[in-house]
């Protein structure tokens, strides 16, 4: 970046203050695929779908800790999607008690399709990053998550 490319914290806020609307409305225009479209998703179930899409079947307790939520809120959207056929149950073979929660086959394609336009934007983007640089952006959104969580709560 030379010095004419340099912003100040104001100019930078304000660009982000116009661009994340776009990004957020770009992103809600995604298409959704035809076997996902009657099933009244919401961002929240699109977090837990892409972390069983990346990461593989998961625990609910797992889930729980890649989303940063309470392993009951998860519980609920596991029931809900499971209930819809979206995610399958199975008990976990090293322990009984607990249950591997995975995306069921008949979804497993319309999900991907559904995470790629945005999976491969991203990959476009951070590709000619290097690994510092991609941390660096990685780190910024999810300090920004926070600050919004201190100034928004109540």
């Amino acid at each position: 970046m030379s010095a004419s490319d340099a912003m100040t914290t104001v100019q930078a806020v304000r660009s982000m203050l116009l661009l994340m609307p776009r990004l957020v409305g770009r992103a809600k225009r995604l298409p959704i695929p035809p076997a996902l479209r009657g099933l009244d998703l919401a961002p929240r179930h699109l977090a837990l779908l892409a972390h069983l899409q990346y990461d593989g079947p998961l625990t609910v307790s797992q889930l729980a800790d890649r989303l940063e939520v309470a392993p009951t809120t998860v519980s609920l959207m596991v029931g809900d999607l499971s209930r819809q056929g979206v995610l399958t149950r199975q008990e976990d073979d090293a322990d009984r008690r607990r249950r591997i929660v995975a995306i069921a086959s008949d979804y497993a394609a319309p999900i991907s399709e559904w995470l790629s336009g945005t999976a491969t934007a991203w990959t476009e983007v951070l590709d000619g990053l290097t690994p510092a640089e991609r941390a660096t952006i990685v780190t910024t959104m999810r300090a920004f998550e926070a600050a919004l969580d201190r100034h928004t709560s109540t």
